[in-house]
């Protein structure tokens, strides 16, 4: 199932997340610009996540890198459909800190699953697992457009995103508890348990940062 948008209208400009997505993609071009060989491969070892020799500064600097076109188009996709409304309800500054706080625990519990992997980790995915998380609790009965395979033929039905959400959070679950064992590169290179980590992790703060929701407009009659 591929999101396509929300029935969930936002009242503020989404600068923050504008502005993210613009850094992944400007890095994502840097990257490019690289080349495919040695240079690209030494810039994602330094500044990609790598548990059996962590640094903290890349807790913060992998978020921003991605490793082929469909990573980053995927990440970035998700990040606009959830982002803009959990920014709407935080706040640009607190939604920028809800956002790197979540990246940093998916981070955490991907180190502590993966304590001895010698494998750098790179993505936005843990964070807008967060995000996710958070829009799971803010937004549950909010409609999704999404595309969906039936038979031999696409097409697009409006899903609850409670549905959506969680079924994107099973698929995660249990391909991590399946991993468990094997090593990151044995398993796809998916960091599972850094999306498991952020979308509890994003649960939890937007319950923190924004236990009530606020009325988002008035009504003129």
């Amino acid at each position: 199932m591929i999101p396509l948008r929300s029935s969930e209208r936002s009242y503020r400009p989404s600068t923050v997340t504008l502005i993210l997505i613009l850094a992944n993609v400007l890095v994502f071009f840097y990257e490019l610009s690289l080349g495919n060989g040695y240079q690209q491969n030494r810039f994602i070892a330094t500044y990609g996540l790598v548990p059996d020799r962590l640094r903290i500064s890349s807790i913060l600097t992998s978020m921003f890198i991605h490793g082929g076109w469909l990573h980053i188009l995927g990440n970035m996709w998700f990040l606009w459909i959830f982002g803009r409304g959990i920014e709407d309800i935080l706040g640009h500054a607190r939604y920028l800190f809800f956002y790197l706080a979540c990246g940093i625990a998916a981070a955490v519990v991907h180190v502590l699953v993966n304590a001895n992997s010698p494998v750098p980790t790179v993505g936005a995915s843990g964070a807008i697992a967060g995000v996710m998380g958070a829009y799971l609790i803010k937004f549950p009965r909010a409609r999704i457009v999404t595309l969906v395979p039936i038979f031999f033929f696409l097409t697009t039905l409006d899903i609850p995103a409670a549905f959506v959400l969680l079924y994107w959070f099973a698929i995660q679950f249990f391909s991590g508890v399946g991993s468990v064992g094997y090593s990151q590169a044995s398993s796809g290179d998916v960091a599972w348990f850094a999306h498991i980590g952020g979308f509890l992790a994003g649960m939890g703060l937007i319950l923190v940062m924004a236990p009530r929701q606020q009325p988002r407009y008035q009504s003129w009659s």
